[in-house]
């Protein structure tokens, strides 16, 4: 698995639009106390449920893979001069 340029950049806008996301979808919001793990695991699972991802294989459905699927989530996202991308 090639690391994306920017990764780490990318899933932290990731997990702010996905709540965001989540937000609008009648969520409520996630409190200090989740860990960015839950985040990453609530935000996946959201967009798989609402089809905008394709979901991972059972066996390899781990932190790594849902932290670069939502990476290459927001990348399909964000405007094509946005910063993150160069």
């Amino acid at each position: 698995m090639k690391k994306l340029k920017n990764e780490a950049e990318l899933l932290k806008k990731s997990l702010v639009i996905g709540e965001k996301y989540a937000v609008n979808r009648g969520y409520k919001n996630f409190s200090s106390t989740n860990s960015a793990k839950d985040k990453i695991e609530s935000l996946y699972r959201l967009l798989v449920n609402d089809k905008l991802i394709q979901p991972l294989a059972v066996e390899s459905e781990d932190q790594p893979h849902m932290k670069r699927k939502l990476a290459l989530w927001i990348v399909k996202q964000l405007p094509e001069d946005h910063s993150l991308l160069e």
